[in-house]
């Protein structure tokens, strides 16, 4: 397989914005990411990362994709392009579900934010051993049926109206409590972490923490 620095030669196939190097530096530093860690989640080394960041080298297409997912945001954010009119409501009727790891989801919250908001349905049995840690904040908030959360030794249930806010560095597991399932309210700081699964969990073909 090719690696995404195989795809771009020293000038890149075509010109990019000026401002591409130092929103690189801006966005990955928004992430509190350091050019290590950075350069390890996008497949690519800190030193060609650094020249991507200081504008020797331009980035192709799969850097640009690679390294947006790793700071949890667009590559129009990336390019410095401004999002006009961004929609401040969302529609139910207008939002399509989507499932990872078991769990299905719907989003809350406008992208391209500091937090992501989402409607989750977390099924019986599914993903309940797998223990997370990651950098940010989580709060959510039962809807229906019942939750078993468990935060480093402590174990909880909660109920319908109840909810948690913790440190994501916490380790922590999720599952559903009964045979029907549960429905929360979850919100995340997308943009403090270095993956944007978090707490949906590994999708085909990932690995998790």
């Amino acid at each position: 397989m090719r690696s995404p620095e195989a795809d771009a030669g020293p000038g890149g196939s075509e010109a990019l914005p000026p401002t591409i190097a130092p929103q690189l530096r801006a966005l990955r530093r928004r992430a509190s990411l350091t050019l290590e860690a950075a350069a390890r989640s996008a497949g690519l080394s800190p030193a060609h990362l650094s020249r991507l960041e200081t504008g020797q080298r331009q980035p192709s297409l799969p850097m640009l994709l690679g390294l947006a997912r790793v700071y949890g945001t667009t590559v129009s954010e990336l390019l410095g392009e401004t999002v006009a009119d961004r929609d401040a409501v969302l529609r139910g009727a207008e939002l399509e579900p989507t499932r990872a790891g078991g769990w299905t989801y719907w989003k809350a919250g406008a992208p391209g934010r500091g937090m992501q908001a989402l409607r989750v349905h977390v099924p019986h049995g599914s993903q309940g051993d797998i223990v997370r840690v990651h950098p940010g904040e989580e709060w959510l908030y039962v809807l229906r049926g019942h939750l078993d959360l468990r935060l480093g030794d402590a174990a909880h249930r909660l109920g319908p109206g109840d909810s948690a806010h913790f440190d994501s560095l916490t380790p922590h597991r999720l599952a559903a409590g009964g045979e029907d399932g549960v429905d929360l309210l979850f919100v995340h700081t997308l943009l403090q972490s270095p993956t944007t699964a978090l707490c949906l969990g590994p999708t085909p073909g990932d690995t998790h923490e």
